[in-house]
């Protein structure tokens, strides 16, 4: 199915994609990180019943933990009510076993670690308990739907739903069709991303998809600057965000998302185009493979230090100061 047919079918919305939706229900969210966590959020606000799961139960009494701090967030501005609060946050069981957190999903959407191997094995899983209606969806930033739906019986099934980082804020919904995706699953998946209050938008599954084929090279072409001497993290950061209007730098950016999450996707882009342009920056796997992720690790090509919102350049890329 080509990106043509796709918007035609969308210019189209059928009663049976209209009762597709109505009759979902139970929203399975595998994997209760930052990304997992969001996604519960923005499903039981909305009020659908969400099934969280992890291998990990303190893992998911954390994810609780956040949910609740960033629904609190909400309440204090005025945007959610306390008892709105309440009853999400009721809408949302907790799981360790994948078994019986998916047999009555309607939609399941695995939001694991970006690793090819972990997620073909969840997908594995996931089509011999699902029900055979449940439609599976990953929120996977750059790896083939195509190759993740060939794992399953049903791969027309099988689709992209990638929502952007902090996701109750983030108003994008990135779907990617995989080859054998059926419409009538594109449709469903654009409408209920419609009633989260986001913005779908459809691509096609090549690398990367939209977002980081044009996303994560920017970011390692910052990388290799600040590799080649350049100029200095702060002075990269600050011409993208005066000169280009961009709301954060790039090296900000690549800590936020974490330094493993962007060498995974430019090591996708590298081995799905075949073309050295892709190739991740020698810095950045350094970094990496030395344990500086960024936020999540305290340091990156910033210093973070807990309750504090300064911004700091790390020690190892300290440069000359130019007087004002």
């Amino acid at each position: 199915m080509n990106l043509q047919q796709v918007i035609c079918t969308l210019a189209g919305k059928t009663k049976t994609d209209k009762n597709m939706l109505v009759k979902m229900n139970v929203v399975t969210i595998i994997g209760s990180g930052t990304m997992g966590n969001g996604i519960s959020h923005v499903f039981a606000q909305n009020g659908f019943n969400v099934h969280m799961m992890d291998i990990n139960q303190g893992a998911l009494d954390k994810a609780l933990a956040t949910i609740g701090k960033n629904m609190d967030r909400l309440v204090a501005k005025g945007t959610l009510t306390e008892e709105a609060k309440l009853q999400a946050l009721g809408r949302i069981k907790t799981f360790t076993d994948m078994v019986e957190a998916v047999k009555d999903a309607d939609l399941v959407i695995e939001a694991a670690s970006e690793n090819i191997d972990l997620k073909l094995n969840i997908f594995r899983e996931l089509d011999k308990h699902c029900p055979a209606n449940c439609i599976l969806a990953t929120n996977t930033s750059s790896i083939s739907l195509t190759r993740i739906g060939s794992v399953t019986k049903r791969p027309g099934k099988v689709i992209g739903m990638h929502f952007m980082n902090p996701v109750p804020i983030m108003k994008l919904v990135e779907i990617i069709n995989g080859y054998a995706t059926d419409a009538e699953v594109t449709q469903t998946i654009f409408n209920l991303s419609e009633q989260l209050g986001k913005v779908p938008c459809v691509v096609n599954d090549y690398p990367g998809f939209i977002s980081n084929r044009i996303l994560m090279p920017l970011i390692n072409e910052a990388i290799l600057a600040l590799q080649e001497g350049v100029a200095g993290v702060s002075e990269i950061d600050t011409i993208m965000k005066l000169g280009m209007a961009h709301p954060m730098g790039p090296l900000q950016l690549a800590d936020f998302i974490g330094l493993d999450t962007c060498y995974s996707i430019m090591h996708v882009l590298h081995m799905g185009f075949g073309n050295q342009k892709y190739a991740p920056a020698t810095l950045l796997a350094n970094m990496v493979q030395a344990g500086y992720m960024g936020v999540k690790s305290g340091e990156g090509f910033y210093k973070y230090t807990p309750g504090s919102k300064e911004l700091v350049v790390s020690a190892r890329f300290a440069t000359k100061q130019w007087k004002q």
